[in-house]
């Protein structure tokens, strides 16, 4: 298992989503990966494209600044 960061900011739907598919499926089931946007969609785009995909937000997405910061665990 490994940690991972994305950098999705300025990005507006769909591409924060895109974005985080086209990371994870370059990881490895378990790994972690941290996503940082700012697009306030993402709080409901990516937990529920997480649940469609059988990954999991690992606690509640955090607003810090300017940015939304969501974290994942990689499914199998």
């Amino acid at each position: 298992m490994s940690d991972h960061e994305l950098d999705a900011r300025n990005l507006l739907c769909p591409m924060p989503v895109i974005r985080v598919q086209n990371k994870v499926n370059q990881l490895q089931a378990g790994d972690i990966l941290t996503v940082y946007c700012t697009d306030p969609g993402v709080k409901q785009d990516i937990p529920a494209w997480c649940r469609i995909n059988g990954h999991a937000l690992v606690g509640e997405p955090e607003e810090r600044d300017n940015d939304i910061i969501l974290t994942l665990r990689v499914g199998d």
